[in-house]
């Protein structure tokens, strides 16, 4: 196939997004970022991602919520979901990522080379 993968992450941390972005740019993919999951689901209904990174906690849409649409559109969707919490109140959220179709799910904060190697494995 030969073409460009679309990465979009998301994440309410614009420090960690540009992080990201360039960590995968430089891994020679085409990296599109968003804020928030509404801006996200916005981001993948006009161009449709290869791979999503998504944070589990932020305002307005969180990542749970985000996955789940993510599913609906594209149920074949490759995800990754990141967190800097494993557990609020006794709920295991990157358990939960897990179950409703999160491919992998790192802790932060994640060394990024795991990272890197997880999305070149979801992409390929």
């Amino acid at each position: 196939m030969g073409s460009v993968k679309r990465i979009l992450v998301v994440d309410d941390n614009a420090d960690l997004r540009s992080t990201i972005q360039a960590l995968l740019q430089a891994d020679g993919f085409e990296v599109v970022v968003a804020g928030d999951g509404e801006a996200a689901l916005a981001a993948h209904q006009a161009r449709p991602a290869d791979v999503v990174i998504t944070d589990l906690f932020m305002p307005d849409k969180d990542g749970i919520e985000t996955i789940v649409e993510l599913r609906k559109l594209s149920p074949k969707l490759k995800i990754v979901a990141m967190s800097g919490w494993t557990s609020i109140q006794g709920s295991d959220y990157l358990r939960v990522a897990r179950e409703i179709g999160a491919a992998v799910t790192l802790q932060k904060p994640f060394d990024p080379q795991e990272l890197s190697r997880v999305v070149r494995q979801l992409a390929a």
